[in-house]
């Protein structure tokens, strides 16, 4: 379903982040941008224009290493812009994670790059930010087909783009044209986008809001007209703990994004969080083919339990002795090691050995390794092949961890294919 995106924009120079593009602080007094985008994201923001202002080769290479911390803490798109002079400047945007690099139309020189960029990488992940050349750049975003686009000087015929602005307009969202609303009021790391996407939904906007696909009225409760539910951690599955709700606190956590219960010792109505800062935010609910449990998995900032453990079931009761091999897992576990041996050196580790031979020792291993596989598939019998990848991995582990790295880097990479 097609709707409005209500996207903030933060603005760096350096490592330093900033509201607007004159440099203005942040309220908060907060220039750490990996925090002011999770903030974002944690209040319903859609996405988020990450605009680099740098102009020398140090700052603006600072700016795209806080590029990959961004991306690397929120799950919202981040559209990265600014300062893109050649396509290695895209290719790095878009390698540092950002969902798409938007080229401003301001020059010629960008004019010309904007096909070559789009035929190279996709018109999903190059778009444009048209701050003049309007109808050239018009013509040539509807022939290379680029979806995301950023509009300074406010609608443009015949694109659907995202509008900035000084505040959200319902009447302007309600235009055909518009795509959605970067507003200067959004930059305010406590500005509460579900609250504007309720009122706007009521004003007839198509927003991103949780909607549910069966009502409460067919939820099966319990004798106390509550439902139980499971709530899991969606980055890594683990249950963190039960809790109930009635149906006003259903209806708050759609509306707000943030789990909200029914405490049946103290008979009222609670977010998850509001006291100790944990709070829960939602990123899908599921109804069991009872209709008499619901599973949330969700965003969990810090512990879920009121004992400060991450999860309420850490009390072992009984276990089988079973070998573990989920692959996420084990890679991070594997990689945790490479990790320490690299932050506590042990004496014969050969992983230190290959930290202590440097770069070109792990890439020569590396390319050895490679061709081991090529080796062990000529062979009929894939017990070989399975020890030959294996040594790769672990070396690659070690490149890895080398430059900085980790699988979470790696496989967003390919989700993103």
């Amino acid at each position: 379903m097609s709707y409005k995106k209500l996207i903030p924009a933060i603005y760096v120079n350096g490592d330093k982040a900033y509201a607007d593009a004159s440099l203005s602080d942040f309220s908060s007094g907060n220039s750490d941008a990996p925090d002011i985008c999770v903030k974002y994201e944690q209040n319903g923001a859609d996405g988020i224009l990450y605009y680099i202002l740098s102009e020398d080769d140090a700052s603006h290479e600072a700016a795209i290493n806080m590029l990959r911390l961004v991306c690397k803490a929120v799950d919202i798109p981040v559209y990265a812009a600014g300062n893109i002079k050649r396509a290695e400047d895209v290719k790095k945007y878009l390698y540092a994670g950002a969902r798409a690099a938007l080229i401003e139309t301001d020059r010629e020189s960008n004019l010309a790059m904007l096909t070559e960029v789009t035929n190279r990488f996709g018109k999903d992940k190059v778009g444009a930010v048209i701050n003049g050349n309007t109808s050239e750049a018009a013509e040539l975003i509807k022939e290379n087909g680029n979806e995301l686009l950023i509009s300074e000087g406010g609608i443009t015929d015949g694109l659907n783009c995202v509008v900035m602005t000084s505040e959200a307009d319902a009447e302007l969202l309600l235009n055909e044209g518009c795509g959605g609303i970067c507003a200067v009021s959004f930059s305010d790391t406590e500005y509460d986008f579900m609250s504007l996407k309720m009122k706007l939904k009521k004003d007839g906007v198509k927003v991103n809001t949780f909607e549910s696909a069966v009502p409460f009225s067919d939820f099966k409760l319990n004798s106390q007209g509550l439902i139980p539910v499971v709530v899991q951690d969606y980055a890594t599955d683990e249950v963190l703990m039960l809790a109930y709700m009635n149906e006003e606190a259903y209806r708050l956590t759609l509306e707000t994004g943030r789990m909200t219960y029914y405490s049946r010792s103290r008979d009222e109505i609670w977010v998850k969080g509001l006291t100790s800062g944990h709070f829960q935010y939602v990123m899908s609910l599921n109804l069991d083919c009872d209709n008499d449990t619901v599973l949330a998995k969700v965003r969990q900032v810090g512990a879920a339990c009121h004992t400060g453990a991450h999860s309420c079931f850490f009390k072992k009761l009984a276990a089988k002795d079973v070998h573990k091999t989920n692959p996420l897992k084990v890679f991070n576990d594997v990689m945790a090691v490479i990790l320490d041996r690299k932050e506590n050196p042990k004496e014969g580790s050969y992983t230190n050995y290959l930290f202590d031979k440097g770069i070109d020792k792990i890439l020569k291993k590396v390319g050895e390794e490679a061709t081991e596989i090529v080796i062990a598939a000529k062979n009929p019998d894939p017990v070989e092949i399975k020890y030959e990848i294996a040594d790769f991995l672990y070396h690659v582990m070690v490149l890895m961890a080398e430059r900085g790295l980790d699988w979470e880097d790696v496989t967003e990479e390919l989700a993103n294919r």
